[in-house]
């Protein structure tokens, strides 16, 4: 996968215009957040983890943290995160530029509360120097997520 096919599954959403790509890298919270011009909690982080044999996606705001003991209620495993390989491998995109839509069949993808809370959030585009614009409610329409309460510590 890359920007060219999420430009195209966004493109058929109408929301290709939505795009950025930047001259700096926005690979980490804190770097898409200064490359995109807002907060950090608003970037949209989205953590890849291993489950039932492949991938499971979380997107979450980029102040909160992965609760381990709700993670576990809800997905009946662990959470245990890929490797930059498996990551690749598993969703076609890298680490730095995971993208929770524009995704392999089969890679379920969830939606954390945490992001509710904003107006506009900002996920990765499919590099390490991309962001898309999107609603909440656009965001779980391009992703067909459902969402879930699994993080913590962006209440505090």
């Amino acid at each position: 996968m890359s920007i060219q096919h999420v430009r195209a599954y966004l493109r058929e959403r109408g929301l290709e215009d939505r795009v950025r790509e930047f001259d700096v890298s926005s690979a980490t919270v804190d770097l898409a957040a200064q490359a995109v011009g807002c907060e950090p909690a608003r970037i949209a982080k989205t953590l890849s983890f291993a489950h039932e044999g492949g991938a499971l996606l979380l997107v979450c705001a980029g102040d909160a943290k992965v609760d381990n003991g709700k993670f576990k209620a809800l997905f009946h495993h662990k959470a245990s995160m890929l490797t930059p390989e498996q990551a690749l491998a598993l969703t076609g995109h890298a680490v730095g530029g995971v993208c929770p839509f524009a995704l392999p069949d089969g890679v379920p993808v969830y939606l954390d509360v945490s992001l509710r809370r904003f107006d506009t959030v900002y996920p990765a585009a499919g590099s390490a120097n991309s962001a898309v614009r999107l609603s909440p409610e656009e965001l779980s329409a391009c992703t067909g997520a459902g969402w879930v309460d699994v993080c913590k510590g962006w209440q505090d």
